[in-house]
């Protein structure tokens, strides 16, 4: 359905969308700019079971997903049903672009052949998205569709273009298959799509554990209690804001386990409380039992505590 957050980013709805069916939204717009063309929704929430059946009747697929079970599920079946991929994706101020034909050049596994692990890379929700890129780089996207189906210009097959928004530059990367990629290389041990949210680790969604609130952090320090800060976010994030804590990033968390004191109480936090989640349950798990997630994280200490605290 359609959020207010989406207007940010999203031009094909508008205000009075908020509430209705995504799909339905857009195929009033595009057929508002167009009534020529015929439009098919599918309601539905693409997966290993339906997504060969969807994606077969179509000569071109274009990857606008924003989460990596989706992108490796989109790349597997153009594979296996030969069908190209126009790959793009957005983050913070930089974009991503491709045309993944496993016929003519790679496939997007032959460049990621891994996910990174689950809450190294926040979302777009931690990490924020300049509003004008996806139409940057959305209409990058909707030009390498058109070149392929008027079979005009050069298509990104074994290309990867980098745009980076604050320089407003462009890179280009030379991409080759990879023999031994196991979808398109010379022996590929996929033939079937498999269960991508386990390829991908667990879902972003998983369970919070035990939370604190801002307010309820805040007075305990006021009242001088003995608790251990530790954030979890990247260096650069640190020196936007911080409450002063220990600086560990989620990533490294595993090998440094040894700078944390298991009888302390820890209170852990990230920018909005997804990173700070995983790390409590990576805690636990190690056997620190006195362990707290921030909840809503550092910005939502910044709105309800500390307003003069910048938010990024």
């Amino acid at each position: 359905m359609v959020d207010a957050t989406n207007l940010q980013r999203q031009v094909l709805f508008s205000e009075r969308d908020i509430g209705r069916s995504k799909l339905e939204s857009a195929k009033e717009r595009l057929q508002g700019v167009n009534p020529h063309i015929r439009i098919e929704l599918h309601e539905t929430r693409l997966t290993s079971e339906n997504a060969l059946g969807i994606l077969r009747d179509y000569d071109i697929i274009a990857d606008g997903t924003d989460n990596f079970p989706t992108r490796y599920l989109v790349n597997d079946a153009c594979v296996l049903l030969g069908k190209p991929n126009v790959y793009a994706s957005i983050f913070r101020f930089e974009g991503q672009l491709s045309v993944f034909d496993a016929k003519k050049g790679p496939c997007y596994r032959c460049l990621y052949p891994a996910p990174p692990p689950p809450g190294l890379v926040p979302s777009c929700a931690e990490a924020g998205v300049l509003g004008v890129l996806p139409g940057i780089v959305g209409s990058l996207q909707a030009l390498e569709v058109i070149k392929l189906i008027v079979a005009r210009g050069e298509p990104l097959v074994g290309r990867l273009i980098l745009f980076d928004a604050l320089k407003v530059s462009f890179r280009q990367l030379t991409l080759r298959k990879n023999r031994e990629c196991p979808i398109c290389g010379d022996h590929p041990t996929i033939d079937r799509l498999i269960d991508y949210e386990q390829f991908c680790g667990p879902p972003a969604d998983s369970p919070q554990g035990p939370e604190i609130t801002p307010e309820a952090l805040k007075a305990r320090l006021d009242r001088g209690e003995d608790i251990f800060i530790l954030d979890v976010r990247e260096p650069h994030e640190y020196q936007l804001a911080n409450l002063g804590g220990h600086l560990i990033p989620l990533s490294a968390l595993p090998g440094r386990l040894t700078e944390l004191d298991s009888v302390r109480e820890i209170i852990v936090h990230c920018k909005l409380g997804g990173r700070s989640a995983k790390a409590v349950d990576l805690l636990r798990k190690a056997g620190f039992s006195n362990v707290k997630n921030l909840a809503g994280g550092i910005d939502a200490w910044a709105q309800r505590i500390d307003r003069t605290m910048k938010r990024y």
